[in-house]
């Protein structure tokens, strides 16, 4: 399925744009289960067996909007895999939503003026925004304001604080002699005490990849203000890490198929294990569910404890919402049903130890036993698709320091699409990898431009010109190059989706893109355009090319859904043959006065997505004179970009020095 309904919500928007309640296909008067029930019906055919999928996408933190290097790491490759696998025909449950607690959201809030809550809104927004735009189909994104969150959280907390994986201890924190606030662990640097790489954060070196605590590090400095923080002592609840390490160990050693860095990075994190501090001294987060701390307003579980337990809230949700409260169980609670997590590779520990460990402790699965809470036996992930860091022009992609491309600037500049094909074609699966200007309009023109849009221009166009509509096939006039275009183009199927299922994405585009060049080379061979007395000829020729141009199309679908649905239509197709997520306005399920934007979908084998295989083309489809799909990118862009890079990069620098020299003439006219 799956969409969201969600009654009394308002107005329904397609990324951005509102559309008449008549196109809305459930109505918004109805009961949410009544809503559920219906879009039940129409996605879960009982004549089809599926596999039950989680696709769970790293939550983007909305403290400002997100770049490429985000989505190449998160965002394109959860939707390949997840378009892919609903093309199988399997059940697929994509989550995610923006991750809104923890000290860099207030830090940013106090810079511009506003409250976290209003800074949380904006951003959130934004996100889902830019994400929708992109294409990128979950089944709900969300946030982590929601009551709905909040409970689970708490609910989680609660189970293994009874465990025994959770205990109360004491901490040192850091604390800004000018103000008195708890400094955000991202926002204090010094050298990592491990590997001394300069420029350490106080959470985690991205140097070695070791998790640390801000007081560890040597030299420690506020980038706030450049200030010496000072370390006081202060009680909280942690996790107890070393309690559940033989667990969490245990279960990656037995983990096939992950992509070797990841695994051997993830294995790596035990070799050294400690309690977490859980919980932090600020306002702004979730209530501790304790007596004595739930009302205490100055401590909050930490932004990194509750965010991972987001794609269970999430899954609560989106059930709660289809009007089957309990239907997430199917992905979390059946060991049937394999997880996928997909994120850049500085999320790693999350996903593969703190989340895992979160999830054992309360399954009571460390090694103090316990029991199961209310939720079940949660699923451990299947795999943990950690992508390694893409970069910019040779420069890390950093928003505290300006090196950017945001994803709704390249999105109203160029095609989505090509923006899509790039990530895919260039991202950095196994190794990092460098988004370049010119390499971003050298694929675009010369690949998606000249050799996949010209050749279904060219297809169109002479089936166009020649019949009107796709012609049929005359065994007769059948050739041995015929049938190996056909035979090549179908079984292309099971090679590009053996790469995708092993997230081989950049090998499956061009595997697929490979296909296009023996299409073209079918093209240039038969020479359709000089075939004048023999028509019956001719329309096979044009017939078995359309038909190998549309099984290309469903092998580009998942990297190309918006051109996919133009290539469709182009050769003669009607209907839906890629759908696209759209944003919906909701209000909180647990608090009416909250309301937010959510990107949800309709995902139907059948009705809105075509399945993974050859499907004969029709005959007698009317086909027009086409538009091109792809246009060439000037070449000038790349000069244009360049430039507009180095104007914003140093614009950026010049206000950051600005402002740190401000807050340090503050804190010496005070001394």
């Amino acid at each position: 399925m799956h969409g969201v309904a969600q009654p009394g919500a308002g107005a329904l928007w397609i990324c951005g744009q509102p559309v008449p309640h008549a196109y809305v296909r459930v109505d918004t008067a109805v009961d949410s289960a009544a809503a559920g029930r219906a879009r039940s019906v129409l996605a879960r055919p009982d004549n089809r067996r599926m596999t039950h999928i989680m696709v769970n996408v790293a939550w983007p933190y909305a403290n400002g909007p997100r770049h490429i290097g985000h989505v190449a790491g998160f965002g394109v490759p959860s939707d390949v895999y997840a378009r892919y696998q609903r093309m199988k025909g399997n059940d697929v449950l994509m989550v995610s939503g923006t991750d809104e607690h923890g000290t860099p959201i207030l830090v940013e809030a106090d810079k511009e003026g506003v409250t976290p809550q209003e800074l949380a809104d904006r951003y959130n927004r934004v996100i889902a925004s830019d994400l929708c735009k992109l294409g990128l189909s979950y089944d709900l994104f969300t946030r982590t304001t929601t009551k709905n969150h909040e409970l689970v959280v708490q609910e989680l907390f609660r189970q293994c604080l009874a465990n025994g994986y959770i205990y109360k201890g004491v901490q040192k924190v850091a604390i800004s002699p000018s103000t008195g606030r708890t400094l955000p662990d991202r926002y204090i640097e010094g050298e990592c005490p491990i590997c001394h790489a300069p420029g350490a954060r106080g959470d985690q070196c991205d140097n070695c990849g070791n998790e640390l605590d801000p007081d560890e590090l040597i030299n420690p400095v506020s980038k706030i203000n450049g200030e010496t923080p000072i370390f006081q002592e202060s009680e909280h609840y942690f996790l107890d890490l070393p309690a559940l390490a033989d667990a969490n160990l245990a279960w990656l050693k037995t983990r096939q198929g992950w992509r070797t860095n990841v695994l051997n990075f993830s294995i790596g994190l035990f070799r050294e294990v400690k309690p977490r501090a859980i919980t932090r001294d600020i306002d702004w987060g979730i209530p501790i569910p304790v007596p004595g701390w739930i009302d205490n307003p100055n401590k909050r579980l930490y932004v990194w404890f509750d965010a991972v337990i987001g794609y269970l809230s999430a899954s609560i949700e989106w059930a709660r919402r289809s009007g089957e409260p309990e239907a997430w169980r199917k992905w979390w609670n059946s060991p049937e049903a394999p997880g996928y997590y997909f994120m850049g590779k500085d999320n790693i520990t999350f996903h593969s130890q703190i989340w895992p460990s979160e999830m054992l402790a309360y399954n009571g699965q460390g090694s103090r036993g316990g029991e199961t809470g209310q939720l079940g036996p949660l699923n451990l992930p299947e795999q943990v698709v950690a992508s390694e860091f893409m970069t910019m022009e040779g420069k890390k992609f950093s928003s505290s320091r300006g090196i950017v491309i945001y994803v709704k600037d390249i999105l109203e500049r160029y095609p989505v699409d090509a923006v899509r094909y790039y990530i895919s074609m260039a991202g950095p699966e196994t190794s990092d990898s460098d988004f370049t200007w010119s390499e971003f309009v050298r694929h675009n023109n010369e690949e998606l431009a000249a050799s996949w849009g010209n050749l279904v221009n060219r297809v169109a166009n002479l089936i166009a010109k020649n019949f009107g509509e796709v012609p049929p096939v005359v065994e007769s006039k059948l050739t041995d190059d015929d049938r190996a275009l056909l035979a090549e183009s179908a079984g292309a199927f099971a090679t590009v989706g053996d790469l995708i299922e092993r997230h081989r994405q950049k090998n499956a585009l061009n595997e697929a893109m490979r296909v296009v060049g023996d299409i073209n080379k079918y093209i240039s061979a038969t020479e359709p355009w000089k075939i004048k007395d023999d028509p019956e000829r001719l329309g096979t020729v044009l017939h078995v090319a359309a038909q190998a141009v549309m099984d290309a199309n469903h092998l580009l679908a998942p990297f190309l859904p918006h051109s996919a649905q133009k290539v469709f239509e182009a050769l003669g197709g009607t209907g839906v043959f890629s759908p696209l997520p759209r944003i919906e306005e909701v209000e909180d399920l647990d608090n009416p006065a909250f309301h937010y934007p959510v990107i949800t979908g309709d995902y139907v084998l059948g009705e809105t997505v075509r399945p993974w295989k050859s499907e004969p083309i029709e005959v007698g489809a009317p086909v027009a004179k086409p538009t091109p799909i792809f246009a060439k990118i000037p070449a000038e862009a790349v000069d244009e970009e360049l430039a507009r890079f180095e104007e914003a990069l140093n614009a950026r620098k010049q206000a950051e020095s600005e402002r740190l020299e401000a807050e340090k003439a503050k804190l010496a006219a005070n001394e």
